[in-house]
């Protein structure tokens, strides 16, 4: 089997980008249903706080979240796994602490906030790692 050559490197940044700004896409989307959805959801309807509250809760669900899963590990396997809905609605909450503009209100509109945004997750992140799949098998063809 032959190695890959060196210039084959040259292109792995470019799904790792290409895959973080799906995941920046799918936030602002999941972000924008929620705020429709449940009313003390608001990013004061300014797209830019839009986009730096999706890009913020990328980053705290990259940095915070694994830290969060491994310390509530007991309390996650005893509720097999639904305690990942109260984890998944702390970090929204933590996001509306950093980005000012962007707010959730009370406990329940951010654990139905937390399950909203999965639920666009869950609908849209197929689809876009079926482009990605389907891109990839072009490029190998050609």
């Amino acid at each position: 089997m032959p190695s890959p050559s060196p210039r084959a490197n040259w292109r792995r940044p470019v799904p790792s980008l290409l895959r973080l700004l799906v995941t920046w896409v799918v936030n602002c989307a999941g972000l924008a249903v929620a705020a429709a959805a449940i009313a003390p959801i608001s990013y004061g309807d300014r797209l830019g706080t839009l986009l730096l509250a999706s890009a913020i809760l990328g980053l705290v669900n990259f940095a915070v979240r694994p830290l969060v899963i491994l310390l509530t590990l007991p309390v996650l396997i005893l509720t097999l796994g639904l305690g990942l809905v109260a984890v998944n609605a702390l970090m929204l909450w933590l996001t509306s602490r950093i980005v000012s503009g962007f707010h959730v209100g009370g406990f329940w509109s951010t654990v139905g906030g937390a399950i909203v945004i999965w639920l666009v997750n869950l609908v849209l992140r197929p689809w876009a790692r079926r482009g990605a799949t389907e891109r990839r098998r072009r490029q190998a063809g050609a």
